[in-house]
């Protein structure tokens, strides 16, 4: 019997507020980030701990800020234009990857400038740090029963409650009956959360341990992370409002992420055709 995803998104409550597990991913990814850039600070010359602090702040202003309005520009416009307080409604789920990464590099941008460096000398010391957000991110995801993929009878199946019409207790006796057995869906959170987390993450850090040319690391980030989204594509769910966009399989985030890979591409041929080594 496919497993139930039935998991309440908020972790505990202190009065009248409540504290929800997406909420306690950000802090875990956002502490991840300070204590791996800690450590790779001590592998680089150059970086001390209070500048890996002001790099966080940038960081984690550029990913809600910039995954935010992605998620509203490239996904949810007609809603926001209908609703313009969703603009704020964080706490409802709907972050994009790609805005968050635009929000990224503009924050990125501004601590070079601050700091009297290069953009692709944060860019590369910052790219292996990301992936751990990635996958506590999806975590979130996952817990929150959103974002759930497409239908499938594989042993991996999951159902997700939030996928189906019907009240919570309903839906529960038909599970406990075997009656939505047919409505298991591929669990592409925890697909991304694998690959763009732990997987993207061993391969940048252990290609990061030696110096490599300018550019290399943030282009291995960029190809790594898109050929990892674009074959999650194929397992998850379209936003219900998009559908596909093109020949019932092309989804929003395969268009999103193809010029991710290619950018990579163009800065891994930039890089070793450069004789520069980044050593900071």
């Amino acid at each position: 019997m496919p497993f139930y995803v039935d998991i309440d998104p908020v972790a505990f409550s202190l009065g009248p507020l409540q504290v929800h597990w997406y909420g306690i991913m950000y802090l875990v990814a956002f502490f991840c980030f300070w204590w791996l850039g800690n450590r790779r600070a001590r592998m680089r010359s150059g970086w001390d701990a209070e500048q890996i602090s002001d790099l966080l702040f940038y960081g984690a202003l550029g990913v809600i800020i910039g995954g935010r309005l992605g998620y509203v520009l490239f996904y949810d416009l007609p809603n926001v234009a209908d609703d313009p307080l969703r603009l704020v409604k964080i706490w409802q789920g709907g972050m994009s990857f790609h805005g968050g990464l635009i929000g990224v590099i503009v924050a990125m941008a501004l601590f070079a400038r601050k700091s009297n460096r290069r953009f692709f000398q944060v860019a590369d010391f910052v790219a292996p740090l990301v992936p751990p957000g990635l996958f506590f991110g999806r975590l979130g995801n996952f817990i929150g029963g959103e974002l759930w993929g497409r239908k499938t009878d594989a042993s991996v199946g999951m159902i997700f409650p939030d996928s189906l019409s019907g009240y919570p207790e309903e839906l529960r006796r038909m599970y406990e009956a075997g009656l939505l057995n047919d409505q298991a869906r591929h669990p592409s959170q925890l697909y991304e959360a694998f690959l763009e987390g732990l997987v993207l993450f061993v391969i940048l850090w252990f290609y990061s341990r030696k110096p490599r040319p300018t550019m290399a690391v943030s282009g291995a980030f960029l190809i790594g992370y898109g050929s990892f989204r674009i074959v999650v594509e194929f397992f998850r769910q379209p936003d219900e409002h998009l559908g596909f966009i093109a020949a019932q399989w092309v989804t929003m985030g395969m268009i999103l992420s193809l010029p991710l890979v290619v950018g990579g591409l163009v800065l891994m041929l930039l890089a070793y055709r450069s004789k520069e080594t980044a050593h900071a």
